[in-house]
């Protein structure tokens, strides 16, 4: 490995003092060590440092300990001083459209000092990226909707200090990943384009910003560096997610996907990578159904059905009563209600199997799930037959997504060895109940890992490791993007996969052979 990557963002540097003999100029002496010690050409010092060198420098005996960053290959000095016990500290955060998590990490020591998370205050004028991207038109409306996450990052940014012992002013380096629309909104930049053809960002690429210039309170030098996106549609935090994952790295070729407002996907190994994003995502977050709702205590994330007797198993987060469902959830209900034979491979709902669960409501066959002496809401917790052919469409979105991604370079889905699930998605999913109704390809268990939140994952990988802010780069130039509105076979691969588990069983053996021995 070159020389100067493996080391972290602070480094000590003991310099030789300068004599009769050798009058080079403070800067000059300091950032001819740094050269050195990092196998660079480029060393820039931060001006409010400049001014402050030569007293830093006799203070410390010519021993200083650096805070430095870099982009594009170029490393900058932030700050220096003798070196003590003051922690010095980054902040990465996932910048999530719902939710935002902050992770802080001390950079000498690289261990994550806590975590805080928080609503996103924007849900308050928009619900969902759409939303907020109308509001962000409006007359003063970018103004307000970038202030509503500023002052927020700034609240919690304090909050998560008090709790560590350190103060903000400790935060040098701050790192962010999110979706294009997000991070435009962070950055205060009118993403009215993003959604209209063509579809156009502002910037792909943000240079590394000073936190003031955005307005977080850290260090007065402190630096942002904010994900790069690949258009419209796919965003920095998976460019985050494949930093995370490895997979830019692997010599075998594998598949990431997370689920959030779509399925985003990325396939590929250390020398390409290729990526494409589709409508596959809420239905599967749980929106599909009235009692559908975002994981939280009371909310169902795991059913089973015992296939002789239809009695349900039901598992809520924190055992709460329940009030409501999430993907993973309804995913493993979905599966449970096929391997049980309580609805057909078209998903439709067999009343005969379904027995005393079912219930007409306005002229509309539901299935409850749980009824309403057990459910925190007093009503019956129900899904309808509605919902299970939405729920259908999705997942048949979802597995055509990854069908198309993989035969575009003539591979097929049940010969990966590896696959990455991203998000809150694959933190919660069973992979056996995605498999048995058709969302994922049939693999081997241990071929699936769940990857927890990757995208705040990457951003803490920028500050712990100074290679992997050149990865980003290189992450970046690699991606080749595919279009599905303008695939052709998309719609055709689509109307296959509208069966559970496709219509193609031999693509499905596991499942196939698991169907006929429950009924």
């Amino acid at each position: 490995m070159e020389k100067g990557k493996n080391g972290g963002w602070v480094r000590n540097i003991e310099l030789i003092p300068p004599t009769l003999q050798d009058n080079t100029a403070d800067a000059d002496r300091l950032t001819g060590a740094l050269k050195k010690e990092l196998g660079t050409e480029f060393v820039d010092i931060e001006f409010d440092l400049l001014k402050r060198l030569p007293q830093i420098l006799r203070e410390s005996g010519y021993r200083v300990r650096c805070i430095l960053f870099k982009q594009h290959g170029r490393w900058l000095l932030l700050d220096a001083d003798a070196g003590d016990d003051r922690i010095i500290a980054g902040l990465a955060v996932d910048l999530g459209t719902t939710r935002l998590v902050l992770r802080l990490i001390d950079l000498v020591s690289k261990k994550t000092l806590g975590e805080i998370s928080f609503d996103n205050p924007q849900i308050s004028v928009g619900p969902d990226i759409l939303a907020r991207i109308h509001f962000a038109d409006q007359e003063g409306g970018l103004e307000k909707i970038n202030r509503l996450i500023i002052d927020g990052l700034n609240k919690n940014i304090e909050n998560l200090c008090g709790e560590c012992g350190i103060r903000p002013a400790d935060i040098y380096l701050f790192s962010i990943a999110g979706n294009t629309a997000m991070t435009h909104l962070f950055m205060g930049l009118n993403p009215r384009w993003i959604i209209r053809e063509p579809y156009i960002p502002v910037v792909n690429s943000p240079d590394v910003k000073k936190a003031l210039t955005l307005g977080i309170k850290l260090n007065p030098i402190a630096r942002i560096l904010i994900f790069p996106n690949i258009g419209s549609y796919f965003g920095g935090d998976l460019i985050a997610g494949i930093l995370f994952s490895g997979l830019n790295k692997s010599d075998d070729t594998a598949i990431l996907v997370d689920v959030g407002t779509n399925a985003e996907v990325v396939l590929g190994n250390k020398n390409w990578l290729m990526a494409c994003a589709g409508a596959a995502g809420p239905a599967l977050e749980g929106g599909v159904t009235k009692m559908g709702m975002m994981a939280g205590p009371g909310v169902i994330d795991k059913v089973s059905i015992e296939p002789d007797s239809c009695i349900f198993h039901i598992h809520t987060i924190e055992n709460k009563t329940p009030i409501g469902i999430c993907g993973s959830g309804l995913i493993d209900l979905a599966a449970h209600l096929f391997l049980s034979g309580m609805v057909d491979i078209r998903g439709r709902l067999m009343l005969a199997r379904c027995n005393k669960r079912i219930k007409d409501i306005n002229g509309i066959k539901h299935l409850v799930v749980v009824p309403e002496t057990e459910s925190a809401t007093n009503a019956d917790l129900t899904i309808s037959q509605a919902d299970l052919d939405s729920l259908v469409r999705s997942k048949a979105a979802m597995y055509t997504i990854l069908e198309t991604i993989t035969s575009s370079v003539g591979i097929v889905l049940n010969e990966l060895s590896r696959f990455y699930v991203a998000g809150t998605f694959g933190s919660f999913i069973d992979p056996r109940s995605a498999i048995s109704i058709g969302m994922l390809p049939d693999l081997p268990i241990d071929a699936y890992l769940s990857l927890g939140n990757s995208s705040l994952g990457g951003a803490s990988m920028a500050l712990t490791s100074c290679e992997s802010v050149d990865e980003i780069d290189k992450i970046r130039d690699s991606i080749t993007y595919l279009e599905l509105n303008v695939n052709q076979e998309f719609m055709n691969r689509f109307s296959a996969a509208k069966f559970l588990p496709h219509t193609n069983k031999s693509l499905f053996p596991s499942v196939k052979q698991m169907h006929q021995e429950r009924i």
